[in-house]
């Protein structure tokens, strides 16, 4: 009795000392935190983008159909106060394309692309980013780039919270109509936070748009980062300090919140930047970036089993990175040089890098391919 007795005695002073020791308890957090980073994986880029003129922030891929190899990368410079912000092109090499790249964009933030929007009744590939400053929608043609938005899409119309930061593309699969799914600086917590809208010809052979839908709550500090699963149907975007969340893509579906996922303490500040790596089964991940530590974070695509809402973790990747806010990746088989695809993610250095898919994908998806 006495035995026992004094070790149960033993056991509360220590647990009594550890819990009334922050010191302690910071201790054993830091040497937590130290194990779970070094089991997270660490890669290094294979190509680093040349340098842009003030700060990068978000970039979009535009696969070109007839040589895979000439694709490109489409990346926002947001510029300085007095607004000089630019669309930065680059080849796959990285280097920057200047006849390519259009300047005195006033503070693009996000960029996205989609492709086979009919003008004069012509197939054309389209980058879409947001201009803050002005707030509009500019949109170029790909790969002239060429304006088609005479001057720019106001959006946001009637708000005083406006200053449009994420953007995203919707392409229906049974319409082939195309939509913009905006978020913005600041808005309302009422659920219409993001508006999206329809793309078409405005008879010109330039962009109009048309406002269909209002949707997507919000309880954090901003939203700028948006994907879209077009093939499934889903939008996803970063509601900041709080999660991921979910919701249909179709404008006529209900503003249901479908899923919250990579919340609780999985990020260390902000979840920002989400793209889409998609398999033809209908598989794949959705990535992540976790900011302020420099890692991204993996996600499923297709849900779970019985489950397609929830969005397992199945991977953290320390990538070389700084303060990353965007990323985009592809499937598409690039040469011999990226034969899976690849992830372009922004650096806070003014650069974006490029990174072969078989760096860093999931070790399921490694055995899967080996299959």
């Amino acid at each position: 009795m006495n035995i026992k007795l004094s070790i149960y005695t033993a056991l509360v002073l220590s647990l009594g000392w550890a819990c009334n020791n922050p010191k302690q308890e910071q201790k054993e957090e830091a040497e937590a935190k130290e194990v779970e980073q070094e089991e997270i994986s660490k890669v290094t880029p294979d190509v680093t983008t040349e340098l842009v003129k003030h700060d990068t922030d978000d970039p979009a891929i535009w696969i070109n159909p007839e040589n895979p190899e000439e694709s490109l990368i489409v990346g926002t410079d947001k510029g300085g106060d007095d607004g000089d912000g630019a669309l930065f092109v680059f080849n796959l090499e990285g280097k920057i394309l200047r006849d390519k790249t259009i300047e005195n964009i006033a503070r693009p933030n996000n960029v996205d692309i989609a492709y086979g929007l009919k003008l004069n009744g012509k197939a054309t590939d389209i980058a879409v980013c947001t201009e803050r400053y002005t707030n509009s929608l500019r949109i170029f043609s790909l790969p002239e780039m060429k304006p088609v938005d005479n001057g720019g899409i106001e959006i946001f119309k009637g708000e005083k919270l406006r200053g449009p930061m994420g953007i995203s593309m919707y392409t229906d699969p049974a319409t082939g109509n195309i939509y913009a799914i905006a978020g913005r600086k600041d808005g309302p917590k009422d659920g219409t936070y993001l508006w999206q809208y329809l793309l078409e010809d405005d008879g010109n052979g330039n962009v109009k748009g048309t406002l269909v839908r209002k949707f997507g709550s919000y309880a954090g500090r901003e939203i700028e980062a948006i994907a879209v699963d077009s093939e499934k149907g889903y939008v996803y975007y970063s509601d900041e300090g709080v999660g991921v969340k979910k919701y249909y893509a179709h404008p006529d579906s209900s503003n249901v919140e479908l899923a919250l996922f990579g919340n609780g303490d999985l990020f260390t500040e902000d979840n920002e930047g989400i793209s889409i790596y998609k398999h033809d089964d209908g598989t794949g991940y959705i990535i992540v970036s976790d900011q302020a530590a420099n890692i991204f974070h993996f996600f499923t695509r297709e849900g779970s089993e019985g489950n397609p809402h929830e969005h397992k973790l199945v991977k953290s990747l320390y990538a070389s990175t700084l303060e990353s806010d965007g990323n985009e990746v592809t499937n598409v088989a690039i040469g011999d040089k990226y034969p899976e695809g690849f992830f372009v993610a922004m650096s806070d250095d003014k650069t974006f890098q490029i990174y072969d898919w078989r760096k860093v994908k999931p070790e399921e998806d490694k055995a899967t391919a080996q299959k």
